[in-house]
């Protein structure tokens, strides 16, 4: 494992992160566990970074990733391609955007990247609004889009930015106010910032904040900036590359907490789909898809392999009900943290709807981030055989909590209990 660290250190970038102090090279996996070099085996309540959505060596798709190998695995969208056109199909009705037309990518990062463009030529505007505490990928353009610090490693960019309030409910200057007084402010917000700047080409929107700590606004709030976008011409676009397929449990959709106003223009979507495999994609309107004037393709987008997998994914999802499973034992799971948290006076919140829960860590007695003990809870969680995610934003440090949907209520027990000792043994 030395070895592999420092040869590791010798090739590639400093700035690609690793966790923990002995960085971990994972080998295999099944359901919902997965083993590192050293034989350890852990209970994986990250998934990947939330892409491991269904159960690791899920035997539907390792057999249609290698039936599809067998015969073709790529050819790029200069050709027709069935397995591209199924899923495009199937998403597009799961989407439940009217006339929908979905382009894949091979990333989240490449989908926002898509969307952006699509919003710009299409608006003829390079504004786009923004949510603070955001994330949305690592290219040039989504970086400057990015409202948190912690991930953004450059201010420029092609577009001009502006922030939004609104995506974190429990910090900021109308955290004390009630949910519809919440939302209230936020619109009157976003009308005051619409008043300083030339007409914005769309908003795009984490339904849950992913990187930024699992954090999320009231249900409805961007149903109320919707009606504020529409009678501008601004778009919405709402970006589901980790809320997507029903890891909220509740909807199947991020933006369903927020319908009351229809469905976004566009919606990004990648990770789960793929359970693994790279899958990214944009889903929008057909007057904004088809709004480029010059020829495109993707050579890696929507190869067969990689569409092959998702097909078989997405229907296990389905007929598997794992939205509902997201649901309940996401529910469990939800309470067994908070009962936890009420003895710990360094947990600030347990937040989060079905398996997609931020634990955001404060030090005792104050409102201070404290990355070092969300830093030393990872080291612990992992003795424990138990691996889980951090992210927070602007002085917030989080733990993240997205084990695969089909997660087990046993599982959920004991993956709760090591949580429970390694936030004891690091206090």
């Amino acid at each position: 494992m030395n070895d592999l660290y420092a040869r590791h250190r010798r090739v590639l970038p400093d700035w690609l992160a690793l966790y923990y102090d002995r960085p971990l090279e994972i080998t295999h996996g099944e359901g919902r566990h997965v083993w590192d070099a050293q034989g350890n085996k852990y209970l994986d309540f990250f998934g990947g970074i939330l892409t491991t959505m269904t159960a690791h060596a899920l035997p539907e798709v390792t057999k249609a990733v290698s039936e599809q190998a067998g015969r073709i695995i790529h050819s790029s969208t200069l050709y027709l391609n069935r397995p591209m056109v199924e899923l495009a199909e199937r998403i597009a009705h799961l989407s439940a955007i009217p006339d929908a037309r979905v382009f894949f990518t091979t990333s989240g990062t490449e989908a926002n990247d898509t969307a952006l463009l699509l919003a710009t030529a299409h608006r003829r505007s390079n504004t786009i609004l923004a949510m603070r505490n955001s994330y949305h990928g690592r290219s040039f353009s989504a970086v400057g889009i990015t409202g948190n610090r912690g991930w953004s490693p450059t201010s420029l960019s092609p577009l001009q930015t502006l922030y939004v309030h609104g995506g974190v409910r429990t910090r900021g200057p109308y955290a004390s106010l009630d949910d519809s007084a919440f939302i209230a402010a936020c619109v009157e917000d976003l009308k005051d910032l619409l008043g300083h700047t030339r007409p914005p080409a769309a908003l795009i929107a984490e339904p849950v904040q992913g990187v930024g700590g699992f954090t999320s606004p009231p249900d409805g709030l961007y149903a109320a900036f919707r009606e504020v976008l529409n009678a501008h011409g601004i778009l919405w676009i709402a970006d589901e590359v980790q809320t997507g397929w029903g890891r909220t449990g509740d909807h199947f959709w991020g933006w369903q907490a927020h319908d009351r106003n229809g469905p976004p223009d566009i919606v990004t979507f990648a990770k789960g789909i793929g359970n693994g495999m790279s899958i990214g994609g944009v889903v929008a309107r057909s007057e904004i898809m088809n709004c480029l004037d010059a020829n495109s393709i993707s050579t890696f987008g929507g190869t067969q392999v990689t569409m092959a997998a998702g097909l078989a994914n997405l229907s296990h999802l389905l007929e598997h009900d794992l939205q509902g499973n997201a649901r309940r034992v996401g529910g469990l799971l939800i309470e067994r943290l908070r009962a936890v948290a009420a003895q710990d006076p360094g947990v600030r919140e347990v937040r989060g709807r079905g398996l997609m829960i931020g634990v955001e860590l404060t030090r005792p007695g104050t409102d201070e981030a404290d990355p070092d003990r969300a830093a030393a809870v990872l080291e612990a969680a992992r003795a424990g055989g138990l691996l889980i995610g951090k992210g927070g934003g602007h002085s917030t440090s989080a733990l993240r909590v997205a084990p695969p949907l089909s997660l087990t209520v046993a599982e959920a027990e004991e993956g709760a209990a090591i949580l429970e000792s390694a936030l004891r043994s690091t206090q």
